[in-house]
């Protein structure tokens, strides 16, 4: 495997998590993404790394389908998105950039909401949220307004509240920003342990390369296309994955 030609992961065979094939996307004449190709083992955790503007917003909006593309085809847990949108949709957990929480509800109160817009009530979810607060170290801040967590709290309240309906493939886009190092670490953390626990397919996207483990699987993006995809180590061969980054974008993490 050359960096020349891209990184391909080829290697796996048991794919069940999430296949990505061929996926383009423009606005008007801007070409966002470019005949992206990538699939993701269950259990796997997986860094979607590259620069601003390279690709990671537009492509989390055709996963979670706030928009689609009639270039390519997404499958999520052994569902065609275009063809099984319903249920490509209830296998997925989102935490968005931007946070989503009613800050003047209690961190309970916004998990119970997001429960019963998934059909989910009464015990059920009681036990399904103490369970995902627990996770990440939240329950004891249960019945604290939300609007009074400092931002890594904040953060794993959303973590837990798209684990409630126990989906198959987390998508994390830029969770950390805004937070501290500490904080940043503590959840960098909590999803790669989930991600074993859980038997969850993660894709974490990022900009910065401290959140990246040397055994995780890695895809660099940058304008568009797939530079590299593998695992981490193997990518960086002995080297900083920092500096590996910014000789193939030219850019700094």
């Amino acid at each position: 495997m050359g960096l020349g030609g891209g990184y391909s992961f080829a290697e796996r065979i048991d794919v069940t998590g999430l296949t990505v094939q061929k996926l383009g996307f423009s606005y008007g004449t801007k070409r966002a993404l470019n005949g992206v190709s990538f699939d993701i083992a269950r259990g796997d955790f997986c860094a979607l790394l590259g620069p601003n503007g390279a690709g990671k917003s537009t492509l989390f909006g055709l996963l979670t389908r706030l928009f689609t593309s009639s270039e390519g085809s997404i499958t999520v847990a052994g569902h065609d998105l275009s063809r099984e949108p319903r249920a490509a949709l209830a296998k997925i957990g989102v935490v968005f950039q931007q946070t989503t929480l009613d800050l003047d509800l209690t961190v309970r109160r916004n998990l119970f909401y997001f429960a019963a817009l998934h059909g989910i009530s009464g015990r059920d979810a009681a036990v399904r949220i103490d369970a995902a607060l627990e996770k990440l170290d939240m329950l004891e801040r249960a019945d604290e307004v939300t609007r009074n967590l400092n931002g890594g709290h904040r953060r794993r309240t959303e973590i837990a509240r798209s684990l409630i309906h126990a989906p198959e493939v987390l998508l994390l886009d830029e969770p950390t920003v805004g937070l501290d190092a500490a904080a940043r670490r503590a959840i960098t953390e909590h999803v790669h342990s989930l991600s074993q626990s859980e038997n969850l397919t993660v894709l974490w996207a990022t900009h910065l390369t401290d959140e990246i483990y040397p055994d995780d699987r890695l895809v660099i993006l940058h304008r568009g296309q797939i530079l590299a995809d593998g695992i981490t180590s193997d990518i960086a061969q002995d080297r900083p994955v920092a500096d590996v980054f910014l000789d193939m974008t030219g850019t700094k993490s």
